[in-house]
């Protein structure tokens, strides 16, 4: 333990005694007072590079390139000072000191300043009397200011935490010094580089970016903050083309290779997350190659850095977008910052630098002028100290924007603050154990450190003033723009927009484009897309082994579109609509169905009108003579039947005509199967009547009870309610509705969901079936009388029948649409048709145009010519088999007995008018006698 304390004493000893050379950690800017505060601000940029062989004692760099934006940052913080001590309500009585160092933006010079901080504040916890006398010693240091760079401020922080001594930086926005378990001391009044990430990836999909170039510093500040970036873009579909680090050590050739990727990168934005110093390297090489067709947008670290805004850089950086923190005001600073002066600050040992940089010459007695002497330094000529200030052009006196400055103030008025609060505070009412208060006379630096923590105060602008939970204090954005000056040609920063983190996302963003010139001229948005944008009704597709926003673009498929440039997919329209021709938009589908006003409906309609008004005038013919020979024979009541069952059909046709409804569709199928059972029924028992008639030898009861008018209509009755029973079947348990077709690409077609296909199939299929019943007997009975028999015709009728309804099945299944209904429309047609003029128009035709035909007497001989030919085939027959059986049984000498057929009639039998007549037929045995009765009431008259 007391070798860890002898090392911790020579380091202290090293950092408050340490000699080194003209402008190093030993300049400092210095007032005693009762309290005292450190400073940490970059007066100089960086230091001279020089190879240490370690052939002598080292010597400690020296610091190059004044700073004066840091400097300013330094007379903001005197000024606040100034202003509280002369203040008689803040710490009234008490005095605040400063000792403020120059970090020259590098961790080393930085610790060595530090270093003299932890010197006075912990001699004497350590117990170090024995080694040294420290009783004249100047105060503890209870609180530091600074520093700058990000990576600056964690070295720092991490060698105050171990002290407790709070640190409240003023430009350090590292999103790590968060971290609180880390960084326990460190505090902020800028805001991290959480938000600011945010902002820039925000930019960027604000101006429709999506191939950036993104350049880091290689430290604390770079990497952390472009790490967030690349998080925010990544959501918001944007790509990196290039990602690379960046240092002012860099070397020159590792400058020019990074210049020449980006020289060769087709990304046209570059966003920087660097400071000044480590992002000038680069900018002067795109000056010497005179690349100015890249847009910059710079993080807070440069984005009005004036060691950057430069005429001589303008043709490079002019149209740079800047995210930097919101000014803020400081009244009487501008007066201040005028009247410094090398002999008045005498306490403030960076003015006599300040005053040679500014005017270019040496003050008397300056260690430069020395060194210029002696030929190490360029010639400058003296100056007094007395030259006007306000006559030269400085970034000094650039006090139109502060912002680093306000923030460097602002940390100063948070801890003289704090102070006040301790001073103020009641016993009992404390942050420290039991309520209690520390003394403002014997407070340690920790004591400060809890009072910050829970700080809440308002400033002098109204803003309300506290840290948050990680310490860090909540601010805005300004987007900035940099022009050229129209006067002299140097930078202006133009506010062109602002970001505000606390709002609502998707509004936190607002900028205002027409202020915004690119390349310090034009008022249009760069492009810099990997690939030119995808006009409406196109989508980006993926290129393979590319990145994601490099893209082709492809058209949308039928039936989809895109109405904005660069649609990741394409919309599907709604089922009722369609894409035109170009997908831009989707337009509403035509609505199809068999309408009733289309020209293929209206032949439909009429086709049917007409089979219903045929049909009806064949039923008027009917009934007009229905005491006639022909009428009576084909079974008049039956008939009746037969002709409303074909005028059901026709007008079934007209339920498949309109706009189909639920109520229509479940009525046109049953009703066209019903039709045609019925109609088929009557059809088939009419035939089969008359195959019984002429094929039974001798009429029995049992024949005339089939004949029966009666049971004629109980068998066409069983055969319809078949059919009814199948559409009440079908009805119940899947009954068809409307069904809107969607899968046609521009037309929506209206048909009926038949609910059972299988439903349908047995409904057609029954009536197959008693058309093939009713086919068999019109075959079986084609050669009876021709007069008054429609066998024939009834067979050919059922041969149209079937044609229509085989070729029915394949069309019905291969169209689609309104197409459906006209199939089944056409199909019911061509079979109605059919039947109808088959079956009825020869009769008709007899009885309008060939009354003569349409007698008793015609009918009479029709019918016993048909019997004679049936009598002789059978006799025929008969003399056939005995010939055969007489041989069997030797007669072969005998001759055979001539056999003759003999009508025996009388001439004018055909022609009497009497009601019973009776043709003989002799066969050379016997006489058969076949006796045919046309009285009414016996309903012999044949079908």
């Amino acid at each position: 333990m007391r070798k860890m304390k002898l090392v911790l004493y020579y380091l202290i000893v090293l950092g408050s005694s340490v000699v080194i050379s003209t402008y190093g950690p030993h300049q400092l800017a210095q007032m005693t007072g009762d309290i005292l505060l450190g400073g940490l601000f970059p007066i100089h940029f960086g230091v001279a590079s020089k190879d240490q062989d370690l052939a002598a004692r080292p010597e400690s760099t020296q610091c190059v390139r004044f700073n004066f934006r840091g400097f300013r940052w330094l007379q903001a913080m005197i000024f606040a000072i100034d202003e509280i001590n002369n203040s008689s309500t803040l710490l009234p009585n008490i005095t605040l000191g400063y000792r403020i160092f120059d970090t020259c933006n590098t961790v080393s010079k930085a610790l060595e300043a530090t270093l003299s901080f932890v010197a006075q504040n912990k001699i004497d916890s350590l117990n170090l009397d024995e080694f040294c006398n420290c009783t004249d010693h100047i105060p503890a240091t209870i609180a530091v200011v600074g520093a700058a760079g990000s990576a600056v401020s964690t070295a720092v922080a991490n060698l105050l935490g171990l002290f407790y001594i709070p640190q409240i930086s003023y430009a350090s926005s590292s999103r790590l010094l968060s971290n609180k378990k880390q960084y326990k001391s460190f505090m902020r009044t800028i805001p991290t580089d959480e938000y600011q990430a945010t902002a820039m990836a925000d930019i960027i999909e604000y101006f429709e970016w999506n191939w950036v170039i993104a350049v880091a510093s290689d430290d604390d500040y770079g990497r952390p903050g472009i790490e967030k970036f690349e998080k925010e873009i990544e959501e918001r579909d944007i790509c990196i083309h290039l990602n690379e680090l960046i240092s002012q050590y860099f070397e020159d050739h590792e400058i020019q290779a990074l210049a020449d990727r980006i020289e060769n990168s087709t990304a046209k934005v570059i966003v920087v997350f660097a400071s000044g110093p480590d992002i000038e390297p680069l900018i002067k090489e795109m000056v010497r190659r005179n690349i100015t067709d890249r847009i910059w947008l710079a993080s807070e670290a440069w984005a009005s850095s004036s060691l950057i805004a430069k005429p001589e850089y303008l043709d490079v950086v002019a149209g740079t977008i800047g995210v930097a923190l919101k000014a803020g005001r400081i009244s009487g600073f501008r007066e201040f910052l005028q009247k410094v002066q090398p002999k008045r600050d005498s306490h403030n040992e960076f003015v006599r630098e300040f005053w040679e940089e500014t005017f270019n010459c040496y003050l008397e007695d300056s260690p430069r002028q020395r060194e210029s002497e002696n030929g190490s330094t360029s010639f400058r000529p003296l100056c007094t100290g007395e030259e006007d200030i306000t006559s030269v052009e400085t970034p000094y006196l650039d006090y139109t924007h502060l912002r680093i400055s306000y923030n460097a103030y602002v940390a100063v008025y948070s801890i003289a603050q704090a102070l006040q609060d301790i001073l103020t505070c009641t016993p009992g009412h404390g942050l420290f154990a039991n309520n209690s208060c520390a003394d403002i006379k014997k407070m340690e630096a920790w004591q400060v450190l809890k009072q910050l923590r829970h700080l809440n105060y308002t400033n002098s602008m109204g803003e309300k003033m506290h840290f948050d939970e990680n310490a860090d204090m909540a601010a805005n954005y300004t987007i900035i723009n940099w022009h050229r000056s129209a006067e002299h040609g140097s930078v202006v920063f133009e506010e062109v927009g602002y970001y505000n983190m606390h709002i609502k996302r998707g509004a936190k963003l607002f900028i205002d484009k027409t202020k915004i010139l690119w390349n310090g001229y034009s008022s249009e948005v760069p492009f810099s897309n990997c690939s030119e944008d995808c006009e409406p009704g196109t989508r980006k597709g993926i290129i393979d082994s590319m990145p994601t926003c490099c893209f082709e673009c492809t058209e949308c498929s039928d039936g989809e579109y895109s109405n904005h440039k660069d649609a990741s997919v394409c919309t599907k329209c709604p089922n009722n609509s369609w894409s035109n021709g170009n997908h831009t938009f989707c337009f509403l589908k035509e609505i199809e169905f068999l309408s009733w006003t289309e020209p293929f409906g209206i032949a439909l309609a009429i086709c049917a009108v007409l089979g219903v008004v045929l049909t009806a005038f064949v039923m008027g013919v009917f009934v007009r003579f229905c005491n006639t020979p022909i009428v009576k024979a084909t079974n008049r009541e039956l008939s009746y039947v037969l002709l409303f069952s074909l005028i059901c059909c026709f007008s079934s046709s007209l339920v498949f005509i309109g706009e189909p409804q639920d109520w229509t569709c479940r009525l046109r199928q049953p009703a066209f199967g019903i039709s045609f059972v019925l109609c088929i029924s009557c059809i088939l028992v009419k035939t089969n009547r008359v195959l019984l008639v002429f094929e039974a030898k001798i009429p029995t009861s049992l024949h005339r009870k089939w004949w029966g008018l009666n049971l004629q209509f109980l068998l066409v009755f069983l055969c319809t309610f078949v059919q009814v029973m199948i559409c009440v079947v079908w009805l119940y348990n899947a009954p068809p509705s409307s069904y809107r077709n969607h899968d046609i690409d521009e037309i929506i077609f209206i048909t009926c969901n038949e609910g059972s296909v299988m439903a349908l199939g047995f409904l057609i299929g029954y009536t197959c079936l008693l058309a093939a019943i009713c086919f068999f007997f019109a075959f079986k009975s084609r050669k009876l009388p021709e007069n008054f028999t429609e066998a024939k015709f009834i067979t050919f009728s059922m041969l149209i029948f079937f044609i229509v309804w085989i070729s029915f099945i394949p069309a019905y299944f291969s169209t689609y649409g309104k197409f459906v209904s006209a199939v089944e429309v056409i199909a019911i047609l061509a079979s109605s048709f059919g039947l109808l003029a088959c079956i009825f128009f020869n009769k008709v035709y007899i009885i309008l145009f060939k009354p003569s035909r349409n007698t008793i007497e015609e009918v009479r001989c029709s019918t016993a010519a048909h019997a004679f030919k049936v009598a002789a085939k059978a006799t025929l027959k008969h003399n056939t088999a005995a010939r055969k059986r007489s041989g069997s049984i030797g007669e072969s000498s005998a001759s055979t007995p001539s056999s003759s057929i003999s009508l025996k009639t009388n001439s004018n039998d055909c022609n009497s008018t009497s009601g019973r007549n009776k043709p003989r037929v002799s066969f050379g045995s016997g006489t058969v006698t076949l006796s045919l009765s046309f009285d009414e009431p016996r309903r012999s008259s044949l079908m």
